[in-house]
């Protein structure tokens, strides 16, 4: 009870209500695409301080994603309703959230790989806002989550190139440098998208 009564209690910071406000004029695109596989992943923000969750992936062969930092999401089933179903369920399976659609605030644009040796999937990127902090827990597929404010995405120097071995060759991709992680791909382009949506 008293859980459910901080939930509604806790006000979003002025700037998640800025947020929320600017996502709610965007309408979703059409998922009509036969060539894309769809995914769903939930960009949660919690307040104080105002943090984004983040996890690695589990080292897996054959996943192109193994051990990356990433958003919780993934494939949408057949049985989901819709990706807002796809995020939520996902969110629950990976990290052990329960989120309500009355958390959701919106969505960022959809993202596709920039790469052909990567599955032709389409990414949709939905931001919930829950009152609280919730516990964490994680399934095999996620080998560590936290919690990063959303000051250390916005600090000057942050966001930059590095060079990566990807695949067996050296690349020049933007990411953001999060201390000992490292947040590039479809990941940092959805960061950054989100970063935009909030100055």
């Amino acid at each position: 009870m008293l859980r459910r009564w901080l939930r509604i209690s806790l006000a979003l910071s002025g700037r998640l209500t800025r947020l929320k406000e600017r996502l709610a004029q965007r309408q979703p695109g059409n998922t009509d695409d036969p060539a894309l596989i769809w995914a769903a992943v939930a960009v949660v923000i919690v307040p104080d301080p105002d943090s984004i969750l983040l996890i690695r992936r589990a080292e897996r062969a054959g996943d192109p994603w193994s051990g990356h930092m990433a958003l919780p999401g993934g494939r949408r089933d057949p049985a989901d309703r819709d990706l807002v179903a796809t995020a939520i369920r996902e969110v629950v399976e990976e990290v052990g959230i329960d989120l309500s659609p009355a958390d959701l605030a919106g969505l960022l644009e959809d993202v596709v790989p920039r790469t052909p040796v990567l599955p032709p999937i389409a990414v949709r990127p939905f931001v919930f806002l829950p009152a609280a902090r919730p516990e964490l827990l994680l399934n095999p597929e996620v080998a560590s989550a936290r919690w990063v404010p959303l000051g250390d995405l916005m600090e000057p120097g942050a966001h930059h190139p590095v060079h990566l071995e990807v695949a067996g060759q050296s690349r020049e991709v933007q990411a953001y440098q999060l201390q000992d992680a490292i947040v590039w791909g479809m990941t940092e382009r959805i960061l950054t998208a989100l970063v935009h949506e909030l100055t």
